[in-house]
């Protein structure tokens, strides 16, 4: 699964990696972002690329109840065609999920007890990256719109396979336009072909600090290596 990612790099410079236009939105510094939190999405239509701000853990437009998005924070790749919540969603409303980095937590026991070792993850060709996402609009009982999103995971790759057996489907650059063009490419094939784990040997991986388990921590510091060779 995805539960926590980073991304602290300029609005800027996320804007010119991704192609983005139109009015830029500021985007702080997240070195721990979390489900529940608002993070910047990329979605396309006619007029070109927008980065938009949306809510992390996905509320279908006919939900309920809008705590649903807590169980929807990830999607798998299997049954993205499958599913009701999934099947729509992901022939109309794809996008692109900026991000620089992700933590995942290793099962591992200390003495008798077992314990979640963290881990900060990245490709190790790139700074800034996207993870393929879905979204969706959901009015509250005012009418006011959310819009909230959720990040597809796949199969492990060879080093990831070390830490846990998900992972979030990360994009090669060249796939980030076709991911984009819903109306264009709706095919389930080749929706299938982009959702593969990411690269053996392309991720750099490291244990992390447990500071990274609480939320109200956020600064660089939770990103730099345990044990510094």
């Amino acid at each position: 699964m995805c539960g926590r990612y980073t991304l602290h790099h300029k609005t800027s410079n996320v804007a010119k990696h991704f192609g983005v236009t139109g009015t830029l939105l500021d985007i702080p510094e997240n070195y721990n972002a979390a489900p529940g939190q608002i993070m910047p999405v990329i979605t396309e239509d006619d007029n070109g690329r927008r980065l938009e701000l949306m809510k992390w853990g996905l509320v279908p437009g006919w939900a309920k109840d809008p705590r649903i998005g807590y169980k929807l924070i990830n999607a798998r790749a299997e049954t993205l065609f499958d599913k009701p919540v999934w099947r729509n969603l992901i022939r109309r409303r794809r996008c692109l999920i900026p991000a620089d980095g992700f933590y995942e937590w290793q099962k591992v026991t200390e003495g008798q007890k077992l314990v979640k070792q963290p881990f900060y993850v990245h490709p190790k060709q790139t700074e800034l990256f996207a993870f393929a996402g879905v979204w969706d609009a959901w009015h509250d009982v005012e009418g006011m719109e959310w819009k909230t999103y959720s990040i597809i995971t796949t199969d492990a790759n060879a080093e990831m396979s070390t830490v846990h057996d998900r992972m979030p489907v990360i994009l090669h650059p060249d796939d980030e336009a076709a991911w984009l063009a819903p109306a264009h490419n709706d095919d389930r094939s080749f929706i299938d072909s982009l959702l593969h784990p990411y690269d053996d040997g392309g991720l750099e991986m490291y244990e992390v600090s447990s500071e990274v388990n609480a939320t109200r921590n956020n600064d660089k510091m939770l990103i730099y290596p345990l044990n510094p060779k």
